[in-house]
Order: C-alpha cells, then structure tokens, then sequence
C-alpha cells in the first residue's frame, strides 16, 4: 500500500493541486493534501499566492495544523497564525515537543501563550520555561528536555527493565545519559552497549566518562558544526553548573544547517531568509528599496571616479569600450575569493594565525590569472584598435585589478567578521564598489598618462 502511495504522488505537487482548485474538486484536494507529509504541506502553502494559501490551509486537517506550522518559515506562519482562532492555535500546540513547542510561542500573542502555559502541568512548565530561559540561536533554544537519564550504580539488566516499563523511547536515542542524584552529568551509555554487554555488568563499569557535553550557552552554529565534526545523533546540554538540561538530537541540527544555508544565500542579495515568496507588493519593495539604496550609492562613486577622466574617454574612445572588461574581471575574481573566505569563516577554518598566508596564496592567484588574461585582453584590443598601447594599458589595469580584487576578497570578509558585521549581508557590495573604482581608475588613469 505504501509503494502505491508513492506511485500515486504527482510529480509536481504544485501544478496538480493548482489544477484541482482551479477545476473545483476541492475534496480531492483535500484527501491529496492531508495525504502528504507535514513538511511537503508547508511547502505547498509557501508555493501558492495569499488567496490559495488561505483555502489549503482550510482543507488541512486540525490534527495536522500544529507540525505545518511548524515547517513553514516564519512569515508565512505569523499570517496563518493570524486566521485560526485561540481554540485552534491551542489544540496545534498538543503533543508538540517542548523545543518545537518553545519556538511556537514565540509567535503566539502574549495572553495565548499565558492560556498555553496555565494547561500544562508543572513539571512540562517548568521543562518549557527552563528551554524559554535561553536565546533560540543557542544549544539551550534547540535542546529538547526528553531525556533518558540512569545512576551509574544500576545494573544494566534494571536498566532494561526500567526502558520497558516506560513503554517508549524519544525519537533518535542513541544513547542514555548517565547523572547522579543531583542531576550532574557524569557521561553517557550506548544503546549499542546495553543490549550487548552481559546485564549484569554495572552501567558504571561500561559508561564513556569522555563523551564531552555542549553547554547550553553554545552559539547553534557551533552545535551544528560539533554534530558534524563528531557524527553525532543526540548530544546531551550542560547548564553553567555541569548539570543535564536537556539534548539536542539529529533532527534540530539538520534544521540549523539549512536555516543557516538560506540566510547567507539570501543575505548575499540583501533580503531575509524568512521572507514570504508571495509577500505583498509592498512589504517586498520597503525591505529591497533599502538594499538598491545601498548600491546606487556605490555605483555614483564608481560614475564619479569614471567622470574624473571624461576629457579623456572623449578624445579616445576606446577606453569607453574596454572599460566595463576591466571592472568585470576583477568583479568575478574578487567575488570567487570572497565566497571561498565566507565559507572558510563559516566552518572555522580562519583564524589570526593562517589570515596572512590565506592572503598570499589568493594574492598569487590574482596575480597568475592577472597576468593570463590581460595577456589574451591586451592582445585583442591591440588587434581591434590597432593602437598597442592601449593593449598594454588594459592589461596593466587588469593585473592591478585582480591582485586587488584577490586583496579585497580577503581582508573585507575577515574585517566585517572582526566588526561584527555579517560579511553574507555586505560583503558583495563592498567587494564590487572597490573592483570598479580600483578597475577604472587604474585604466584610466594609465590612460591618461601614457596616451594623452
């Protein structure tokens, strides 16, 4: 039955749930769609415009409601939120796990949060207000506090007992973790182990003492980054005292590393990464006006630099052909180094100690391909204008240029990090503003003293 379900899919979820509304079969629309994962839901409701959007989200079952919300991204949620009423958005909040749940609320009003915390019993309140206490973007924020914990003094046969009369195990445990009786983390027991070892071997005769915590005050980008360094699926979360708050498992990371991904994608184009595909004309063009505000800046500074030599573009008029050649390479080469420099900051491969030879080696390769292609550039244009001099000037220039796009490509990053600046956000731009007024006031200014 599974296999069918699979075949049955359409290949193209969103052009076969368009046609359906569009013919009318809205019950068929609705058994396709609450057929689906939660997750492939959310990506249908953030595929359709604000109208369509409102009546898939009618034909979602309730008992679907609260993991939709969940997968889709924050814009889209605050209006979904908006249609459901209190009744709704508290039967949504059900069943949900408290990191899930922590994140939620964020979005809910003030006096529904307080209806969803006074329905919860005191021990799921205090797990939630202990996960609420820390920053979303930290170890604490991510953690889940449905944690298997063990005394040290057990045997492993009572630890098998102990596992079955629970009855269930949370998702992606791997591993049990190991505390004494006031909760400090003493290390942690494979699953592997215990259904291997001889059960009456202690768990403190076969616990890994080494396994090394993550404090709950991390950054989640380093989380994210110890759970792939290590292999990891659950890790346990210390506060400051060395006591089990908490884990962090597989799932939550995953969500990191592509949160992480979308930011600096759209960052680089200057917009947030929660923004609504269909957002409103207007929401749209306020938050982009002040990024196009930014380079229209730039770009005057580049037409001044330019306009310093109008009297000499006017008496060669070549110049004004090649000039775009030279900005444009060094454009591309700076900005393959500074996609390769942002990404080495993101997993933490620079540091102070390796800048400076990080920077030679991306100095030599604008040279080598300044050099190789201001030889192909230089000899074109002497062949095209006749006039070998202005060879020779454009091939100056655009040496000159990708050493400095090289330059560029390397301290901007590093110093924007330094500043505390995203170098995703405002990188590219910086980067961009300094090869076109290096690249024209090189070539022009060369021009200006060799040909006039």
């Amino acid at each position: 039955m599974a296999e069918e379900a699979v075949e049955e899919k359409p290949a193209n979820l969103v052009e076969a749930v368009s046609e359906l509304l569009e013919s009318g079969t809205v019950q068929q629309a609705r058994r396709m769609l609450n057929a689906l994962h939660p997750a492939e839901i959310a990506h249908l409701l953030e595929s359709f415009p604000a109208a369509e959007r409102k009546l898939l989200w009618e034909l979602v079952d309730e008992e679907n409601d609260g993991e939709v919300l969940l997968h889709v991204n924050d814009e889209v949620r605050s209006g979904l939120i908006e249609e459901m009423d209190d009744e709704e958005l508290l039967a949504a909040t059900s069943g949900m796990d408290m990191d899930d749940l922590a994140d939620f609320l964020q979005d809910l009003p003030a006096t529904l949060t307080g209806e969803v915390l006074r329905s919860m019993d005191k021990q799921n309140r205090q797990r939630l207000e202990s996960v609420l206490s820390y920053p979303e973007d930290s170890a604490g924020g991510l953690m889940n506090t449905d944690t298997v914990t063990v005394r040290p003094d057990v045997s492993l046969d009572v630890v098998l007992r102990y596992l079955r009369m629970r009855g269930e195990m949370p998702e992606f445990t791997d591993k049990l973790f190991v505390v004494s009786r006031f909760d400090r983390f003493l290390g942690v027991l494979r699953v592997s182990d215990l259904l291997t070892r001889e059960p009456d071997r202690t768990v403190a005769e076969i616990l890994d003492r080494d396994f090394e915590p993550i404090a709950a005050d991390t950054p989640a980008v380093d989380v994210a980054k110890t759970f792939e360094d290590r292999d990891l699926i659950s890790a346990p979360v210390l506060d400051g005292e060395g006591r089990l708050v908490g884990r962090i498992t597989i799932d939550d990371v995953v969500d990191v590393i592509r949160d992480e991904a979308e930011r600096s994608i759209m960052n680089m184009a200057g917009l947030a990464e929660e923004e609504d595909l269909f957002a409103p004309v207007w929401s749209s063009a306020r938050r982009r006006a002040l990024w196009l505000g930014i380079n229209l800046l730039t770009a005057f500074l580049a037409a001044y630099v330019i306009g310093l030599f109008e009297a000499t573009i006017q008496q060669v008029v070549a110049l004004a052909v090649l000039m775009p050649i030279v900005a444009s390479m060094g454009g591309i080469a700076g900005t393959q180094t500074l996609t390769l420099v942002i990404r080495a900051i993101a997993l933490g491969q620079v540091a102070t100690r390796n800048a400076r030879a990080l920077l030679l080696k991306e100095l030599r390769v604008g040279a080598l391909n300044g050099v190789l292609w201001a030889l192909v550039v230089g000899g074109v244009a002497s062949l095209w204008f006749g006039r070998p001099a202005i060879g020779v000037i454009i091939a100056t220039a655009m040496v000159i240029n990708l050493a400095c796009a090289a330059l560029s490509g390397v301290v901007v990053p590093l110093s924007m990090k330094r500043l505390g600046i995203d170098p995703a956000l405002a990188g590219g731009v910086v980067l961009t503003t300094v090869t076109d007024v290096v690249g024209f006031l090189a070539f022009l200014g060369l021009a200006t003293l060799f040909l006039l």
